[in-house]
């Protein structure tokens, strides 16, 4: 994703969205569209994804230390800030010496590996490899993100915000599951949320330009 990002010069979403296919495709071919059991796995790796301390899930503290860990590092580190420096503006950021190239590429592996992260949790969470988890899950990605400050056009949000989109769009989806909203009428919902978010962020982007 990262060469055909960079060297081929796709947008980073197209880029996505195809291997996203090719993965889910793949995934399908090995599996038969059949979930794969992992019961025989050790107690161990289950206990990644089942398993607590102090009371706390181990999947919610991994989740803490990275957000926390994340936001730190994009506030403080020097290398962290080229990220948003590239994303507001790459052919300003190139001629202030930050090789951009490089940063999108490893921008690029980073949330590949945190993906992949994700989906070994999920396996010693449930016990079993679906095929099918995920469908439908980029679309809450990316409202989440948008409602928690970040730009489609780059160079802004945070972590935290991110955390707080999430946490607004589970209290969405929980309070429609309350009200016996249908799970149709619920999609159609999301869908409006993310579409608002995104025209804010748009003309929130327009009116800066003016300004």
């Amino acid at each position: 994703m990262g060469l055909f990002v960079v060297r081929v010069g796709l947008s980073h979403f197209i880029a996505s969205l195809a291997a996203m296919v090719i993965v889910r495709g793949l995934c399908l071919l090995i599996t038969k569209g059949t979930p794969l059991s992992l019961f025989s796995l050790p107690p161990e790796f289950k206990f990644v994804g089942q398993g607590s301390l102090g009371g706390l899930p181990v999947v919610v503290l991994i989740f803490i230390v990275l957000a926390v860990v994340f936001d730190f590092l994009l506030r403080r580190s020097a290398k962290f800030r080229t990220i948003f420096y590239t994303g507001s503006n790459e052919k300003a950021a190139e001629y202030s010496g930050i090789r951009t190239k490089r940063v999108i590429f490893w921008v690029t592996v980073l949330c590949s590996t945190l993906t992949g992260l994700a989906g070994v949790i999920f396996m010693a969470r449930f016990g079993s490899a679906t095929p099918q988890f995920g469908v439908g899950m980029e679309l809450n990605v990316i409202a989440a993100a948008v409602i928690g400050g970040a730009s489609l056009k780059g160079g802004q949000g945070s972590i935290f915000g991110a955390v707080l989109g999430v946490a607004l769009l589970s209290l969405v989806t929980s309070s429609l599951i309350l009200l016996d909203v249908s799970v149709y009428m619920q999609d159609m919902i999301k869908g409006f949320i993310l579409l608002a978010a995104v025209s804010f962020d748009h003309l929130m982007n327009k009116r800066g330009k003016r300004s």
